[in-house]
């Protein structure tokens, strides 16, 4: 048996993925903002190995969007974002299921900067659903498989602070 050879690009895409589960574990919110950057930042590293040059750009915006996010809860901030994203999106785009990546990245936006808790981790996994989609119609295994364990790690955290909602809840009614 042969593995394939692993280069510098694809390690990094590694680390990405361990980033994005980590990401989409945690429970805090804050601490979830500080791993996005984190990983938005590796994400560049990684698309510039592969030479992706858009892609660059998009993980770029996430991280400057993620960053402001960290500092503000500005709907107006998410807006002018918003209307990044759509404005460079439709420019680029080249075919009708390039609006997934750009409704995913607006959603991510909207919920980065406008959403907390459980409502935040909805939002995402909105969000993981349009890449999906997207990565399955251009046919992209590895994307596919991080997508399908973000949204399983997300749906975990959601049913986690559920829980714990659920259990504050009853401890305040239990007084």
């Amino acid at each position: 048996m042969t593995f394939p050879e692993l280069d510098l690009a694809q390690a990094v895409g590694f680390v990405s993925f361990a980033l994005g589960i980590a990401c989409f574990y945690q429970r805090d919110d804050l601490r979830l903002k500080r791993i996005m950057v984190a990983m938005n930042l590796n994400h560049a590293l990684h698309f510039a190995l592969l030479g992706a040059h858009t892609a660059v750009a998009s993980a770029l915006l996430s991280l400057l969007r993620t960053t402001l996010a960290l500092h503000t809860s500005s709907k107006l901030v998410a807006f002018i974002f918003i209307a990044v994203s759509l404005a460079w999106g439709i420019y680029l785009s080249d075919a009708w299921y390039d609006l997934f990546p750009i409704l995913g990245t607006c959603i991510g936006t909207y919920t980065v900067f406008c959403l907390s808790g459980i409502a935040m981790r909805f939002g995402f996994l909105l969000g993981a659903c349009c890449w999906l989609t997207n990565n399955i119609l251009v046919g992209s295994i590895g994307l596919t498989l991080l997508e399908i364990t973000l949204i399983a790690v997300n749906l975990n955290t959601i049913r986690r602070l559920y829980r714990e909602r659920k259990s504050a809840f009853k401890t305040v009614c239990d007084r």
